[in-house]
């Protein structure tokens, strides 16, 4: 009997690996995976470039008619083959994970515009089932009927360091301290903001990661996958 497809959401903290172990299942059970988050850090850093952040503001006025004007899209890189973000064109995987757009991301992913626009083109992406995809509203939101969901979580402490790690791995030197702010602030932001807060989704499965080797991670995801198949197969 053939497996059916479904829709797997991954959701939860800024941070957490959401994006890694969202590759890790899609490859492993032949998926393709959507990495909602590089969207919003394409549309922020559209704004950035454009001078349409001042502080922590978005000039949503200004933002509102250009929004037709950002094109994202998904391709593989001819040398790794990972999947890169493209915004109109152009590849721009390194530039939204800089620092630079992290701090900024938060406000603009709060517009409820900008929401709205991205959640359309996701549900677009993910109308043939088959996916997985990590954010922070995808189980509440995107897929609320999405057959398998996760919530991911750790700590402050150590989701900074893995941030740290992960920076300095690319060559880029950051202050831990200053990323430890960076996502106690986007955690805030995240949770009260008014268009589609960050939530666990109440049939969601809570995955605490803190402590957890990215081998177990693996096999903890692989293994709720194959429960979650089980039950729609009996």
């Amino acid at each position: 009997m053939d497996k059916p497809r479904i829709t797997i959401a991954i959701d939860g903290f800024s941070s957490c690996g959401k994006s890694t172990m969202a590759k890790a299942l899609a490859r492993h059970i032949g998926y393709i995976y959507i990495d909602s988050g590089a969207m919003y850090r394409a549309v922020t850093l559209y704004c950035l470039d454009h001078g349409l952040i001042d502080g922590d503001t978005v000039n949503t006025t200004a933002l509102l008619p250009l929004m037709n004007d950002i094109q994202i899209d998904f391709r593989p890189d001819a040398r790794s083959g990972k999947t890169h973000t493209f915004l109109n064109g152009r590849d721009v995987e390194q530039e939204i994970r800089s620092m630079r757009v992290s701090d900024k991301v938060s406000p603009v992913s709060a517009i409820p515009f900008v929401r709205t626009a991205m959640v359309a083109a996701q549900q677009k992406m993910g109308e043939r089932k088959g996916i997985v995809m990590d954010g922070r509203d995808i189980g509440t939101t995107v897929f609320p009927h999405a057959e398998l969901k996760i919530f991911v979580t750790a700590s402050a402490e150590t989701r900074a360091q893995r941030r740290v790690d992960e920076l300095r791995a690319k060559g880029v030197e950051v202050d831990f301290d200053e990323v430890v702010a960076n996502i106690n602030k986007r955690d805030h932001i995240d949770q009260t903001r008014k268009e589609s807060p960050l939530r666990k989704a109440d049939d969601a499965i809570l995955l605490d990661n803190s402590h957890m080797t990215i081998e177990a991670q693996d096999k903890w995801l692989i293994d709720r996958y194959e429960e979650t198949i089980k039950k729609l197969q009996y």
